[in-house]
Parts: structure tokens; C-alpha cells; sequence
């Protein structure tokens, strides 16, 4: 899945000097410069280990490999490594979905509650949801159920198993098939049809229907009995050993295992190739379901929806004609792209340990088109785009009409046009920075250096979006062309005197997750277990939602594509006189009820009947010290800098001693009742 914990490890990457894509040599060969290319790719994205393969009608043309899977013993990468693939898995469920529509089992137009009779949600709008909508975004489902969904050597199913009851209580965030936002919890709802209407769990339905067929030997789930040891070994920045091994556990949305011939020889099925397994018309899969509602752009994009597909008409191939599709993938230890290209029946994919299938995607790209040249398919490689410096112009009054409150997922802006300039944050994890626009004419701020194009969008749902236009250089491995909108306008929300007071008390507090197994990959970085609040007071909005009363406000994005993913309400409850935060069903616990650790030699913390994870603060009392845990087998503890960077994750490092770092966090997880023995001591 692509998740948030990609977007921060892009922030983290772009500060990663860049230098030319190719060596001044340039090798003979493709598989050579692919190999050159590779080693950018590895430098660029910090990734330990990458995996490649093209397949040319039917047969594997180039497979191979660069990096290290085992940094310790410098083992290489082969081509029976295993990689997570993580939304890449999209078009797996996406693929069962059509054979069942083959063997007329399901109708993709048919509402969802055909198929699944305990599918509800407090929103009648949902009887309308169909698989179609699942498979194209469409559905106007929230976005994703994250918590518990990444787990360490834990393949718990708890995310599949809760799905249904979670929903029960949630809304729709727009009609269905009225817009599309990437929704990774459609793909787990599709598993879930899928296994109610086969009577098989989806693994297996996978496995015989998919894998067997197909001959994909490396292709498994969580759940399938394989050697461990083939996976891909991964790591994170702060650590110096390798991670446990990391399961996806939402299967549909983003759970398999993989490897790039694997995955070439499943797209030669999704482009039409394998009728004895999907049928030719069930392969229209690649059909442009963004044109159904409303989008961005008509053109080709780096986003536009097909069934499962993340775009059916990539930008940097239209250029020459060439029709090209492709899928990404992200979970928090492994990434992935694949190309295919229906008309000359190639596909590429790009698997790492490490890194970010932002950059997997155009390393991808580039060596595509270098194949394509080295068989004729395109006589020379284009240059990349290039832009002429801005001209300001006068801006017509009207334009500032367009000023005023915006809002995208998590936060609002107040957009201000003066003197025909606009000033917009960084966008898309700092790969567009935040910079200046100027009016340039016809309706457009453009960046300093014209690369960047800035509009207003007024679309048939009534809504007012920023839009931009933007070109890319991914850290020297290729340009990439986006068209995306970044902000919806929203209306101001005053607040009552007494509701106002609440929120204010809210204002800057950071909100801790207290039901997150503690064998969760998130405990890797702090960020992706808090959520601070941020109101805006002058707008009456929270972290972009709109404040209804004193301890609820709920989603008022609508945004297509991805800014407006992964959306949620914000619900405020207490238990005595502890105020808790609810986000799809998950709560997270207020910092105010945070104690510091005992500052005692010994002590212990155990885990409550309702099995929520203890944290503690680190205060002068306690930083400097060593801490030594004795931890019963089911439980583990995480120690975090001031900065939210973990210092220690015991289920990873099995290290039970270790120093507090001054205004850091501790927290300790396991099963109810797990009671781990404390004991600090000076170094």
C-alpha cells in the first residue's frame, strides 16, 4: 500500500545530493546501462537491494539485480529473491475479481451487498457502492483502516477479521462514482467478496486460480507456508541490523510477496495473453474508469484510474504514442513499479528493499524506453522538457475571487493572491518545494522556473480546487509529468464561544495510539503513531475537518486522486478524566494523561484487561539513565528521541538495556496482563 510512512521517507531522501543519471561512459548494452541506472537508483533513494525484469512477448528479455539483500554478509540479490509488492497486490484482487465475472459468479455493476450481505455502514449512500467502484476508487469509502495492518513476524489478520464492524459505523466522504481517491479499503473489501462468493480463503483462491496457472512460484501471502529466508532482507535509517520480516496483512489492498519475473508474467495475463485464465474481455482492466467522474485532466497523467491500474496512460511514454500502464506499490519496508505496454506486449518491474516506488517508477521508465529504442519501437530518446523563466503579467481583479480558505487532508491554508502571486507549501513529500507562483496570463501562476503551473478548477460537484501542473526531475533518474489537484476551497465555520474554548485546550496537543500491536512496523518512527492537532480558529476547522461540536469534526475533502485520500472524522471522548481521540475506530490517547516514567530503581508497568499499550514520558528525572526491561515473550517496548526517531524497538533489536534521551517517549506493549519489570539505573 502506499502509505504515509512512503511520504516520509521521501521527505527524508530529497535532501540526498543529486548527480547525473548516467556515468559519462555509456555501456553498450541495455542490460549494462540498466546496471548503471540501478546504482543511481540505489544512491538516490537509499534503498540496501533492487530487483528488475523485462518480459518481451512471453519470455523474460532482462533479469537483474543491484545492492546487497544482507548487508552484514554483502549477499547479493537474485532473481528468486522475494520482495513485498505492496499495492501491486491491488491488481492481483482486482484480477480475481474479474474471474469471477468471468464465471458469472459476481457482476461488477451489481451493488457490493449482493455478495457481501453484512456489508453496512451508517450512510445509506453504501448500498450503491459496487465492485466496480472498489476496483476504480470510486467507491467514496474514507480511505484505509491502517492500524495493525503491518506487523513483524506477526501475521495477524485482525484488520481482514474487523474491516466489516469498523465500516458499520463510518460515512462516505462523496457519492459513489462521482469522484475517484486512491481507497485501499476497496481492495480489502473485494478480498472479502471474493472469499464469500468462491468459499475459499483468499490465499487459496490465489494460489489456484493465479499463482498455479500462471506458474508464479514466488507469488505468495502472509499466509502461505514459504521459506522466510527468500524474502528480501530490509532496514531502516537509524538501525544497523537487518528488520524482522515485515507482513502486510490488509492481502488485498497490499499484503504479497512477489518478484520482478513474477510480476512480468502476471501482467502478460492483465494485457490479454493468458485467456485460459482471464478471459480477453474481463483484461479490459486498462480501460480509463477515471473518465467516469470528475478528474483532474483528460490527458495522460501520472495518476488516471483503470481497475486496479494507477494509470492507464502514462505521460512519459504518450509522448511517443505508446499506450503505458502502470501500478505502484509501498509498504514501510519494501516498494515496487510495474510498466506494461499492451501494443508490443512488454512489461518491466522494479522491486526494492528500501527506497520508494517514486523512485522505482521512473528508473523503470528510463530503461523501458531504452529497450523500446534498442528494438525500434521509437527511433531516438526525447529530451526532456524544458521551461523558460516566468513572465509576470497584470492579473485581472477577478482572479482574486479565488482567494480564501482551502483545505486538503490534515490541514487548511488561507491561499492569499497579492500582486499576482501565490505562495504554496512544498507538495507531493517535498518533490514540488514550497515556492512563489506568478501570474503569468490566461487564469495560470507559474513557478519561478516555469515548471510548475498553478490554476482554479471549478467542477461539476461545485467545488473549487487548486490544480497544478508539474514536472519532476526524481533526483536525476528522469522527469515525471503530474497533474493533480492539491487544495479544495471550503467555507468558513465559525465557532460558538464555548465550542471555540474546547478546541483551543486541543490546539498543538499530540494524541498517542494506545491499540497498535507492538509488533507493528510503526513503531519504527513516532509520526505515525501520534496525531497532533491543529485548529484553525479563525475557520473552524481541525487537521482539515470541519468542527460540528465540542468533541466532533468530520471530513470535508473531496479530492480527487490522492490529496484527498485517507480522510476521517475526529471524535473526542473521555474515561474518567482521560480524553481520548478516535480515527476509524482506533484511539489514541491525550499527551496530558501521559506520565513521566518512574524515576525510581525499580518499578513495572503491566498491560491493562482492554489490552491498550502504557506510554510515558522522559523528563529530567529519568533522561541520561540507563533503563534494563524485563519483558515477558508476548510484550516488547519502544524508547524515541525528542524528535520522534526510535533509539530502541526491542522486537526488532532484542535489546532489553538502554539510555533515555532527554524529552523523549517510552511505551511498552504485549498482551493483557503482560507486566514488564523496570529498572533504572545511572550509566
Amino acid at each position: 500500500m502506499k502509505r504515509l510512512f512512503s511520504v516520509v521517507m521521501t521527505t527524508m531522501l530529497i535532501a540526498i545530493p543529486v548527480t547525473p543519471a548516467f556515468a559519462e561512459t555509456n555501456p553498450a548494452t541495455v542490460k549494462e546501462r540498466a546496471q548503471v541506472l540501478a546504482s543511481k537508483l540505489l544512491s538516490v533513494s537509499g534503498a540496501s537491494g533492487v530487483q528488475y525484469a523485462i518480459m518481451d512477448k512471453g519470455s523474460i528479455v532482462l533479469s537483474d539485480n543491484a545492492g546487497v539483500n544482507d548487508k552484514a554478509s554483502k549477499t547479493p540479490i537474485t532473481k528468486d529473491t522475494m520482495f513485498g509488492i505492496g499495492s501491486i497486490s491491488k491488481m492481483h484482487v482486482s484480477a480475481a475479481a474479474m474471474m469471477l465475472a468471468d464465471a458469472n459468479k459476481i457482476d461488477i455493476d451489481k451493488p457490493l451487498t449482493t455478495y457481501i450481505k453484512d456489508f453496512k455502514m451508517a450512510d445509506e449512500r453504501y448500498k450503491k457502492i459496487t465492485p466496480r467502484m472498489l476496483m476504480n476508487h470510486s467507491s467514496g469509502l474514507y480511505g484505509t483502516h491502517l492500524p495493525n495492518s503491518s506487523l513483524f513476524d506477526d501475521n495477524d489478520t485482525i484488520v481482514h477479521d474487523e474491516l466489516l464492524n469498523k465500516l458499520q459505523s463510518e460515512h462516505l466522504k462523496s457519492n459513489p462514482g462521482e469522484i475517484s481517491v486512491y481507497v485501499n479499503d476497496g481492495f480489502d473489501l473485494l478480498e472479502i467478496m471474493i472469499e464469500r462468493v468462491s468459499g475459499m480463503s483468499y490465499t487459496e483462491f490465489l494460489a489456484k486460480y493465479i499463482s498455479k496457472p500462471l506458474n508464479l512460484s514466488s507469488t505468495k501471502t502472509p499466509l502461505d507456508q514459504f521459506d522466510r529466508e527468500r524474502l528480501a532482507k530490509a532496514y531502516f535509517p537509524t538501525m544497523d541490523q537487518a528488520l524482522p520480516i515485515e507482513n502486510a496483512n490488509t492481502l488485498g489492498s497490499g499484503g504479497l510477496y512477489s518478484t520482478a519475473e513474477d510480476l512480468t508474467k502476471f501482467a502478460d495475463m492483465l494485457i490479454g495473453n493468458r485467456t485460459d485464465v482471464l478471459s480477453k474481455q474481463s483484461a479490459t482492466m486498462q480501460s480509463p474508469e477515471y473518465q467516469r467522474g470528475i478528474w483532474v485532466s483528460e490527458k495522460a497523467n501520472a495518476f488516471n484510474f483503470g481497475l486496479g491500474w494507477d494509470t492507464v496512460r502514462l505521460p512519459e511514454f504518450d509522448d511517443y504514442g505508446i499506450t503505458a500502464l502502470s501500478k505502484g506499490g509501498d509498504v514501510v519496508t519494501y516498494h515496487g513499479s510495474l510498466i506494461t505496454i499492451p501494443e508490443h506486449n512488454i512489461s518491466m518491474a522494479v522491486l526494492s528493499s528500501g527506497g520508494a516506488s517514486v523512485f522505482n517508477l521512473p528508473f523503470a521508465t528510463k530503461v523501458l524506453l531504452d529497450y523500446l529504442k534498442d528494438k525500434g519501437h521509437i527511433k531516438e530518446i526525447l529530451p526532456e522538457k524544458t521551461f523558460k523563466p516566468s513572465l509576470k503579467v497584470n492579473m485581472p481583479s477577478e482572479m482574486l475571487s479565488y482567494a480564501g480558505l482551502y483545505g486538503t487532508r490534515d490541514s487548511t491554508i488561507n491561499i492569499e493572491i497579492k500582486n499576482g502571486e501565490i505562495d504554496l507549501p512544498a507538495q507531493n513529500g517535498g518533490l514540488i518545494p514550497a515556492q512563489t507562483y506568478v501570474y503569468t496570463g490566461d487564469g495560470q501562476f507559474k513557478s519561478k522556473d516555469g515548471s510548475v503551473t498553478v490554476s482554479f478548477d471549478k467542477q461539476k460537484n461545485g467545488k473549487t480546487y487548486v490544480k497544478l501542473n508539474a514536472y519532476t526531475n526524481n533526483q536525476g533518474l528522469g522527469q515525471s509529468m503530474m497533474v493533480f489537484y492539491a487544495y479544495q476551497k471550503l467555507d468558513s465555520n465559525p465557532l460558538q464561544q464555548t465550542t471555540k474554548k474546547v478546541w483551543e485546550n486541543r490546539n498543538g496537543k499530540s494524541y498517542y495510539r494506545v491499540d497498535e500491536k507492538i509488533t507493528s512496523a510503526f513503531y519504527l518512527a513516532m509520526p505515525m503513531l501520534t496525531k497532533k492537532i491543529s485548529v484553525d480558529m479563525d475557520h473552524g476547522y481541525a487537521n482539515g475537518t470541519k468542527i460540528v461540536n465540542e468533541n466532533q469534526a468530520v471530513n470535508a475533502i473531496q479530492i480527487p486522486i490522492m490529496a484527498g485520500r485517507d480522510v476521517f472524522d475526529l471524535n473526542f471522548y473521555k474515561e474518567g478524566q482521560t480524553e481520548y481521540l478516535k480515527i476509524d475506530g482506533f484511539s489514541f490517547i491525550d499527551e496530558d494523561a501521559i506520565q513521566p516514567i518512574y524515576e525510581g530503581k525499580d518499578s513495572t508497568s503491566s498491560i491493562p484487561s482492554n489490552g491498550q499499550v502504557r506510554w510515558y514520558k522522559i523528563d529530567e528525572k529519568s533522561a541520561n539513565r540507563v533503563m534494563n526491561v524485563k519483558t515477558p515473550v508476548s510484550g516488547g517496548f519502544a524508547v524515541y528521541d525528542k524528535n520522534g526517531m526510535s533509539v530502541n524497538v526491542s522486537k526488532i533489536t532484542n535489546n532489553h538495556s538502554v539510555v533515555l534521551p532527554e524529552g523523549g517517549m517510552i511505551v511498552f506493549g504485549g498482551k493483557a496482563g503482560d507486566v514488564f519489570k523496570i529498572e533504572l539505573k545511572n550509566k
